[in-house]
């Protein structure tokens, strides 16, 4: 993505963070060299390519490295680097407590651009919505604290180089784009669209001409999926003899006055004009009626969507929420180096293989939720669990886990805890909840930070979705500490 040379708009995007932003923007310039240290997950990749094309564009030097999980290992591994200042995006908050003491022992200098829980004790450069009281859960996503930087990194108006000319303003307001796809990567749209901060850089995306919000069918695949399949795997809504049944999405889809094939080929949602989808939205609501869905489920048939405009139609690109599945099935495969060349614009060879592993991706996930509704959730007295061993890989456990929150699979009453073997010695959990549960008071940042740290291991995340890690013979000890947790949250 290029700068544009438009003037630039003074007004922050998120009022509540430009004082933080603007520190953290000056420590980044005074840095002779920068290590930008990331997630791996869609949000940690779009935050790590919002974050190094701004410094780029600032002109300050920077590597960019990727890691699954920020634990003592990890950020010794990054003091070791010798970089005078480090830029953490999508983490580094909750891992405060290890990062002090090399930041204490004078290794370098973090830089915090993130959303989630923050542990003890601060530090003097750090970028989070909750210190602020903005919920990083579900306003602001890690990539969204990236975007906010962004901003606060491009030039002033009245700038100068050192031979005295004035440079040109900096617009970063075109990297609203990836934001967006980091936001919904992170589950941040669940209720209909992105809220509160997020809005406002939504706003700048459409101020740049990146994005484009409209009220539309919410369903995953508008893009993409062939009408037959996009209805098949609508499982979010579950209408009876259509989701999850293929021949019955095919019978629906025939029985409209719709031409809904294109030389032999089903068309896709993407094809079709406003006057077809209103036709195909309004027979999906009245099939949904009639057959006793609730009228919460059926208001989640439409919501906003985000289109980036730049992006070809019909494309994974295209669809902020695809996107967001194409750059999990890079990193979590150790392929980081994909996801963020495909984000900072690469659309030849680095977009091929992100299909290719998309496509290994979707495999993968279909096997692993099919071996959670085959093998079943054991059920504790306020939360259900499963231990997928090394059937699942502990990298796609955690999205597995969020998937079967929305089948018939799991009780969506409980929050779902999910094992995967990290190593011999050690356990990835993964936790989610619904939004609902959270309004009742569930917190599973709280709950596996407190239930893994009684084992001896450590996590954290967000209040709807959290990870950890934990010795491998703990298990059970951790179903106790966080089942009890679970349970005093939500009595």
């Amino acid at each position: 993505m290029a700068a544009a040379d438009t003037p630039v708009p003074t007004d922050p995007p998120v009022p509540e963070l430009a004082d933080r932003a603007r520190a953290c923007a000056d420590r980044l310039r005074d840095a002779d060299r920068v290590l930008l240290a990331s997630h791996i997950d869609a949000d940690g990749l779009t935050s790590a390519a919002i974050a190094s094309t701004a410094l780029a564009r600032a002109g300050i030097d920077h590597e960019v490295v990727f890691e699954k999980q920020l634990d003592a290992a990890s950020v010794a591994g990054i003091a070791a680097r010798e970089y005078e200042v480090v830029l953490f995006t999508d983490f580094g908050s909750g891992q405060l407590d290890v990062i002090a003491e090399h930041e204490a022992a004078g290794a370098f200098t973090p830089v915090i651009a993130d959303h989630h829980q923050p542990a003890e004790p601060d530090t003097e450069f750090h970028l989070n919505p909750l210190l602020e009281g903005l919920n990083g859960a579900s306003e602001l996503s890690g990539a969204g604290a990236s975007y906010v930087l962004a901003r606060a990194l491009e030039a002033p108006a009245d700038a100068s180089s050192t031979d005295g000319s004035t440079d040109v303003p900096t617009d970063n307001r075109d990297l609203a784009a990836l934001a967006v796809v980091g936001a919904v990567g992170d589950m941040q749209d669940t209720d209909g669209g992105l809220v509160g901060a997020n809005e406002a850089i939504v706003a700048d995306g459409v101020a740049a001409g990146v994005v484009e919000p409209r009220t539309d069918l919410d369903l995953y695949g508008r893009q993409t999926r062939p009408l037959p399949k996009l209805l098949e795997y609508a499982s979010d809504v579950r209408i009876p003899g259509i989701s999850n049944d293929a021949a019955g999405a095919v019978s629906f889809l025939s029985g409209l006055d719709l031409e809904l094939k294109s030389e032999g080929e089903w068309r896709r949602w993407v094809d079709l004009d406003d006057d077809e989808r209103r036709t195909l939205v309004s027979a999906l609501i009245k099939r949904a009626v009639a057959s006793g869905v609730p009228a919460a489920r059926i208001d989640g048939l439409v919501g906003t969507s985000y289109t980036l405009v730049d992006e070809e139609p019909g494309t994974e690109l295209r669809d902020v929420s695809e996107f967001s599945t194409l750059l999990n099935a890079t990193a979590r495969y150790e392929r980081a180096d994909v996801g963020l060349a495909v984000c900072l614009g690469d659309r030849d060879a680095a977009l091929a293989e992100a299909r290719s592993l998309l496509r290994n991706h979707r495999r993968n996930l279909s096997e692993g939720l099919q071996w959670v509704k085959t093998e079943g959730v054991t059920h504790a007295d306020h939360l259900q669990w499963f231990d997928a061993g090394s059937r699942i890989r502990e990298t796609i456990v955690g999205i597995v886990a969020g998937m079967a929150i929305g089948s018939p699979a799991v009780d969506r009453s409980k929050p779902v805890v999910a094992f995967a073997e990290k190593n011999a010695t050690e356990l990835k959990v993964s936790a989610r909840g619904s939004h609902g549960l959270v309004r009742q008071g569930l917190d599973l940042s709280a709950v596996l930070r407190e239930a893994s740290q009684s084992v001896g291991g450590d996590g954290g995340g967000h209040d709807v979705a959290a990870g950890a890690t934990i010795p491998s013979d703990r298990r059970d000890a951790f179903l106790a500490a966080a089942d009890a947790l679970v349970g005093e949250q939500l009595s």
